[in-house]
């Protein structure tokens, strides 16, 4: 029997690039337990060097080695659209969202606006960029927004850059930081409730999609679930979420609407904020971690699906161009 050569694509240019490596090698280790693959290791380097099992090698030429990719890059490039669109060209199959949707999620406040539209609510928010003058930004962020703040690069994952504010120092600062990591920063409102998220995954029939069992992040208010806590922390303050079933389908719905008039494919997940007025939408990863501490596995496995389970699953909607 022929086996169906899969490239795990992972590493990238980006600040998750280490988060990256880690869902690849993840992936990597879920398939290679299947006898019909046949796993290829693809990994960019942070200076855009493209191998294929340690070996040098070009987009144009990943065609003649893989039938499949398995896209486990994060972030910058990975996530962004831009390497969907070079597989795209070659016409390789991926997993995951297509260029167009992968650059509509990937920038928080565009994708914001596309939820918005279809009446699911989002953080109020705004956007600054490098170079604008600190006075004026503050003028502006104090005639919109009320303390604290949250700050986030407009474009990353993995909560990197990721600050609340209290006052206007603190929101200098955090500005400072996430500027660090993107040309633009995204500053809304803080918004009080539980956090708690969920992934939705596309049917194998190609009509709709489904939700996963939703996570609560079990932190104190006023703390947020950031790159630390996602990745260094070794208690992993993630539980079963706690809802009625009136929340919980309230919450399902909002997040299927988000994955379908975004156009995300295959699989992706939603991050929200309960509140008394019901779910927030604070932002979507179109390529979620896979690693062993990452949010949609645990949902996952309340599913009662492995990761092997799911890694195949997934190879088929992409090899189905679903």
């Amino acid at each position: 029997m022929t086996k169906l050569r899969v490239g795990v694509m992972r590493g990238g240019l980006g600040s998750e690039y280490h988060v990256s490596l880690r869902t690849g090698a993840n992936v990597i280790s879920a398939l290679s337990g299947d006898s019909k693959y046949e796993v290829h290791d693809i990994l960019i380097s942070n200076m855009g060097e493209w191998h294929i099992d340690g070996r040098p090698t070009t987009p144009a030429k990943l065609a003649q080695h893989i039938d499949v990719v398995f896209n486990a890059l994060h972030g910058e490039f990975g996530e962004d659209g831009k390497v969907q669109k070079i597989l795209e060209n070659f016409n390789i199959p991926y997993t995951g969202s297509t260029s167009l949707a992968s650059a509509i999620g990937m920038n928080k406040d565009l994708a914001k606006k596309y939820f918005s539209a279809v009446g699911i609510k989002v953080p109020q928010g705004l956007v600054v960029a490098r170079g604008e003058e600190v006075n004026e930004v503050l003028a502006r962020v104090g005639a919109e927004i009320r303390a604290p703040y949250v700050v986030k690069p407009l474009a990353g994952g993995s909560s990197v850059g990721l600050s609340l504010a209290n006052n206007e120092k603190e929101l200098v600062l955090a500005i400072e930081k996430a500027l660090a990591y993107s040309e633009k920063a995204l500053i809304e409102e803080y918004v009080r409730g539980r956090e708690v998220t969920l992934g939705v995954v596309d049917s194998s029939g190609g009509y709709g999609s489904y939700s996963t069992p939703p996570l609560e992040i079990l932190l104190p208010e006023g703390q947020l679930f950031d790159y630390d806590q996602k990745y260094k922390n070794l208690s992993h303050p993630v539980g079963p979420a706690r809802m009625t079933d009136v929340e919980r389908r309230t919450l399902e719905e909002a997040a299927l609407r988000a994955h379908i008039h975004l156009g995300a494919r295959h699989y992706a997940r939603y991050d929200f904020i309960l509140t008394e007025e019901g779910p927030c939408l604070l932002e979507v990863n179109t390529l979620p971690g896979l690693t062993d501490t990452s949010l949609l596995p645990k949902s996952l496995a309340l599913h009662g699906l492995s990761l092997p389970e799911f890694v195949d699953y997934v190879l088929t909607l992409a090899l189905r161009k679903k």
